[in-house]
């Protein structure tokens, strides 16, 4: 019988520490860098090449400054609520969000704008009159009371969203997120693997990057499945062992179905 691992958790690393850019440096260069709140960011790029990582990133930068964070993704459930305190709101997959959520993403624009009305007009309308000038494109100088950053798989241009949420997620900077080449994408493995004590060999590597799609998301949990299978077998990581635990995974599979 094969011993049970436990599913360790690994010390956080600084915000931005373990993103690998490649050809995104200035990105993470402006998201590392910029004060927040400012006007809405939005990253895109195909699935795998780092976006949801991204707004990760930038969620360690609220926490590790003592800041308030909130995250929504497509199975977020719905309503959505922008907290007192938030500095930071991220919406992840915005290409996946149905019309509850395009409309709860769109609400918590309003709110944040309403917020920093409020404080000059005192909301003497109910916040009506923010969700007004809000229904068309924002006006020049318009400000929200928390730092908005969005992704997608799309530029906000061709986004299948309604218009008033799409003039929102594109009304700042938007960022092509472009995905790792070969190389990198070996020194991103290399890097995990080494923060997690695991040795990847040339051989495993290239068995790897040939075998499964250059995903970085996917090739990390396939890292992560490959460490506990290692440590659950005491052997070091080889191309059979990964042989073997793919056969192992199937014939589960195979079995459930």
């Amino acid at each position: 019988m094969r011993q049970l691992i436990l599913d360790l958790a690994w010390d956080p690393l600084p915000p931005f520490a373990g993103f690998l850019p490649g050809d995104n440096a200035a990105v993470v260069g402006q998201l590392r860098e910029q004060s927040w709140p400012g006007a809405p960011l939005y990253l895109w790029g195909p699935a795998g090449c780092g976006k949801t990582q991204l707004l990760r990133e930038l969620q360690a930068r609220a926490v590790e400054s003592g800041r308030v964070a909130q995250w929504f993704d497509a199975s977020s459930s719905t309503p959505w609520e922008l907290a007192d305190d938030a500095a930071l709101v991220l919406l992840d997959g915005v290409d996946d969000f149905d019309d509850a959520r395009q409309h709860a993403a769109f609400t918590l624009f309003v709110e944040a704008a309403s917020r920093v009305g409020g404080e000059m007009h005192a909301r003497a309308d109910g916040g009506a009159g923010a969700a007004l000038a809000l229904s068309g494109s924002p006006a020049a100088g318009a400000r929200l009371s928390a730092q908005f950053a969005s992704a997608g798989r799309l530029p906000p241009v061709d986004l299948p969203v309604r218009e008033d949420l799409r003039t929102r997620l594109g009304w700042g900077p938007v960022h092509a997120v472009r995905p790792l080449a070969e190389a990198d994408t070996r020194e991103a493995l290399r890097q995990e693997a080494g923060r997690r004590g695991v040795v990847l060999g040339d051989d495993v590597l290239d068995y790897i990057l040939v075998r499964f799609a250059r995903d970085l998301k996917s090739l990390m949990h396939l890292l992560h499945r490959l460490d506990g299978f290692a440590l659950a077998e005491k052997r070091a990581v080889t191309v059979p062992l990964l042989k073997r635990m793919l056969d192992e995974e199937q014939s589960e599979q195979s079995t459930a179905g």
